[in-house]
C-alpha cells in the first residue's frame, strides 16, 4: 500500500458468472463507495465464461468509468482462478474481492480500509447471519470448526471480502483456485505470521440468481483443497527459522521495530 495520507489506492476484483442482473448494481455500489470514502481505486470485472449479458453491460459501464476494466474467461475456470487473474492484473497495492453477484456491500468492508496501516489483513465475519438458510449457516459453521481444529487457529469467518496487502498475495508459491482459496491464504499466511484483525460486517440478501458456492463440484473442489492445505502444513518441511515477510508489510514494519526496540534495551 502506498503510504499517502490524502489518497487511498485499492484494487477491487469482482468475479462474475451470469450475473447480468446483478453486475450494473455491484459494480455501480463499489464506484460510490470509492466515492464516499476517498478511495482512488479501480474495478477489475473477471467475466468467469458467462453465457449471457454480463460481458455486454460491464462493457458499457467501461465506456463511462476509466477505472473498470475487463478481464474474460472462455469457460468457467472458477472464482479462485478469477481472484488469481485479478490480483496479476492489478494496480493497487491493497485488494479486496467483491463477487458480482451485489450480495456484499461494499460500504462495509471500505470503512475498514485504513486498518492496513497497522495490519497486512484485515477479515470481515457476517454478523446478521439470519439472512442466510439455516443449511447455509449449519454448513458455515461445520466448516470453520473443521478449519479451526485443523490449523490451530480461531477464524470466525474465512470466506468473506477480505483485504489484502497485493504484496504478500504475490509472494505465496500456492494459489488454489476453488472456492476454498481465501481459507488457503489465510491459514498460509496467518501461520507464517502476518499481521490480521477480524471485523464484524453485514451482508444483503441476494437479489437475483442463485448462489454457485454451494454445489457438488465445488465442495469436492473445496476437500481437494483442505487436503492440500493440511499435506503443506503438516507434512511439509518449513524453515520457520528463516521467515521472512515482505519489505513493504506492516508486519516486516512491526518486526524491525520490535528487534530495534530489544537491540536498544540489551544495550542500555
Amino acid at each position: 500500500m502506498r503510504h499517502d495520507q490524502n489518497n487511498i489506492f485499492l484494487t477491487v476484483i469482482m468475479p462474475a458468472l451470469n450475473e447480468e442482473k446483478n453486475i450494473a448494481a455491484a459494480v455501480g455500489n463499489a464506484l460510490k463507495a470509492f466515492k464516499d470514502f476517498n478511495i482512488d481505486g479501480e474495478i477489475i470485472v473477471v467475466n468467469d465464461g458467462s453465457t449471457d449479458n454480463t460481458e455486454k453491460i460491464v462493457k458499457n459501464i467501461m465506456q463511462k468509468e476509466k477505472s473498470v476494466s475487463l478481464l474474460k474467461h472462455d469457460a468457467p475456470k472458477g472464482i479462485g482462478a478469477s481472484f488469481w487473474d485479478g490480483v496479476n492484473n492489478a494496480k493497487c497495492d491493497a485488494i479486496v474481492m467483491l463477487p458480482g453477484d451485489n450480495e456484499n456491500d461494499p460500504w462495509e468492508i471500505f470503512r475498514y480500509y485504513k486498518l492496513l496501516e497497522h495490519v497486512d489483513i484485515v477479515i470481515p465475519f457476517v454478523y446478521n447471519k439470519r439472512v442466510r438458510s439455516l443449511f447455509r449457516n449449519i454448513l458455515s459453521y461445520l466448516y470453520r470448526f473443521i478449519i479451526n481444529t485443523t490449523f490451530w487457529v480461531n477464524f470466525n469467518y474465512t470466506n468473506g471480502t477480505i483485504l489484502y496487502r497485493k504484496s504478500m498475495l504475490k509472494e505465496l508459491d500456492y494459489r488454489s483456485n476453488s472456492f476454498f482459496f481465501q481459507t488457503d491464504i489465510l491459514i498460509r499466511t496467518v501461520k507464517k505470521g502476518y499481521l490480521f484483525a477480524e471485523v464484524p460486517y453485514r451482508i444483503d440478501l441476494r437479489k437475483e440468481g442463485i448462489s454457485k458456492a454451494v454445489t457438488f463440484p465445488s465442495l469436492l473442489k473445496v476437500m481437494r483443497g483442505y487436503l492440500r492445505l493440511v499435506r503443506d502444513q503438516y507434512f511439509r518441511h518449513n524453515h520457520k527459522d528463516n521467515v521472512s515477510f515482505t519489505e513493504d508489510s506492516l508486519t516486516a514494519v512491526r518486526r524491525h521495530e520490535d528487534n530495534g526496540k530489544v537491540g536498544e534495551s540489551s544495550y542500555k
